[in-house]
């Protein structure tokens, strides 16, 4: 099973794009205070980051009441603007990396923490990892091989101290069912 210590100094940073493609697939909403609850039950836990870009357009965004609720419930929100572009076949594209922002998060915290979980297949952070573990950092990557195709970089998995399947721990901080209930035509119009 997965190794927690109560002890640790623990930070946990989430890779919100990454993360939300990854529960898509697996076919699951995430309940952010108990996805929080769960880790400050399990660790010593300092901070939990949580980064995304968004698409600043005159439209009302989708991702603004997560954010909001993010920012006031004990999440430290680092955004910054996606660009959207289109590319070469005439379709629009977004785009909003928000890789060095943790990377930098992450080392500049590594003094103070014992534990780094990091929400994230990405393959680019495989280097960041490996810093961290020179550091003393014990580093644990939650993602999932569980996916098609798997949402985790082989060279990430291999180089994390711990690989947690998001798909086991899920259970501990889903939305419950009644949470997840269809909402009626007949609430909206009231």
């Amino acid at each position: 099973m997965f190794r927690f210590s109560s002890q640790e100094r623990t930070a946990l940073f989430i890779d919100g794009a990454n993360l939300y493609a990854a529960t898509r697939s697996l076919g699951f909403d995430i309940d952010y205070r108990r996805l929080l609850d769960y880790f400050a039950g399990k660790t010593n836990l300092l901070r939990a980051y949580y980064y995304s870009a968004l698409l600043e357009t005159e439209e009302y965004s989708p991702l603004k009441p997560l954010t909001d609720w993010l920012a006031y419930n004990g999440y430290s929100l680092v955004t910054k603007p996606a660009k959207e572009y289109t590319d070469a076949m005439g379709r629009r594209r977004v785009k909003g990396n928000m890789d060095i922002e943790l990377a930098i998060d992450m080392l500049e915290l590594a003094p103070s923490i014992e534990h780094a979980v990091l929400f994230s297949g990405d393959s680019d952070f495989r280097r960041l990892v490996e810093a961290m573990q020179r550091k003393g950092v014990r580093v644990s990557v939650v993602s999932s091989i569980r996916t098609s195709p798997p949402m985790i970089a082989d060279e990430l998995r291999r180089q994390a101290d711990q690989f947690v399947e998001l798909a086991e721990i899920a259970p501990e901080f889903t939305r419950r069912q009644q949470d997840m209930r269809p909402r009626n035509r007949e609430d909206d119009e009231s």
